[in-house]
């Protein structure tokens, strides 16, 4: 395992995280989720990257997170990144949701009751709201930190404009948001288009990726144009069936064999290529079964580095 620089924090951090998106839930089998926390710590795994909202139900992903520490974990809280998040709809009622200082600390101390915690390491305000003052979010973000809820504070899907006056606000308050969550695969490269990465470096904070592997269309699952009984296509869940035309798969045949030819599997291509993007301090990976995390592992087993030809080549298909 890499570990990597969170900007300019001293703070350290796995370039994978585990994320409790998905398969965490009320309807998830615990041994299961024990096994994926353990196999992933087990493999240097050092951060692991929860909100608010992820279940289902609201909620269920941090009580059962506090379940598995509470069995035989909690020894380890010192040498783990634990973050939350808040801003998405998370309960019915105005103050569900938003960047104000009631949703957010509402939020944050509910999830510390469901985590059983008395602090996370990192808080993210989950997306930008843009019916609160920018001005009124940071205030709240700055009080988490002074108040000793979190550590440190973190942004979810702030473009780079945004990203650049969230720091000037916060700067006011001796703060300096740490990363910023960014959606990122060689299939969706939109965080590029303002040049995201490059300002996160300028700003000396570092991004976590998350749906690096586009949510299952980054491994060889889809390649037969099949939709396997437990995939996230055919459960209807975020990526539909529909999406998966026959031009998709034909390029992520072509990018599988790219991959194949650096002696790489498809997936392992699909998060070297988003590890090598500059600013990158983590990227968060989703599972649903200790297999899975132990593979996403093995990346690093691999050659992560790329020649400008490899990399031409595969955009010309990504």
């Amino acid at each position: 395992m890499e570990y990597r620089s969170v900007g300019n924090s001293g703070l350290k951090i796995s370039a994978l995280s585990l994320g409790f998106w998905h398969n965490f839930g009320q309807a998830a089998d615990y041994s299961e989720m024990k096994g994926m926390v353990y196999s992933a710590f087990d493999g240097g795994i050092n951060s692991f990257d929860l909100a608010n909202n992820y279940g289902p139900p609201v909620g269920e992903a941090e009580r059962n997170f506090a379940r598995i520490m509470a069995d035989g974990f909690s020894s380890h809280r010192d040498e783990i990144v634990i973050s939350t998040k808040a801003g998405h709809d998370s309960w019915q009622g105005p103050f569900g949701t938003g960047g104000t200082k009631k949703h957010l600390l509402s939020s944050l101390d509910q999830s510390l009751k469901r985590l059983k915690l008395s602090y996370v390491d990192i808080f993210y305000h989950h997306v930008p709201d843009p019916s609160t003052p920018m001005e009124a979010t940071a205030e709240a973000l700055a009080y988490i930190v002074n108040s000793g809820r979190a550590l440190y504070v973190g942004l979810s899907k702030y473009s780079a404009k945004q990203a650049d006056e969230m720091v000037r606000l916060l700067a006011a308050y001796n703060i300096h948001p740490v990363m910023d969550q960014v959606r990122y695969s060689l299939l969706n490269r939109t965080a590029n288009d303002d040049n995201l990465f490059i300002k996160l470096e300028q700003l000396k904070m570092g991004a976590a990726v998350f749906s690096p592997l586009a949510q299952g269309l980054l491994t060889d699952k889809y390649l037969s144009g099949d939709f396997p009984i437990n995939s996230r296509a055919h459960e209807n869940h975020f990526l539909k069936e529909k999406d998966i035309t026959q031009g998709l798969i034909a390029r992520l045949e072509e990018l599988r064999k790219i991959a194949n030819a650096r002696g790489q599997k498809l997936s392992e291509m699909a998060l070297s290529f988003v590890l090598n993007e500059r600013s990158v301090s983590t990227v968060i990976i989703g599972a649903r079964n200790k297999e899975q995390v132990e593979e996403n592992i093995r990346v690093f087993e691999t050659d992560i580095s790329f020649t400008k030809a490899e990399i031409d080549e595969i955009l010309s298909f990504a």
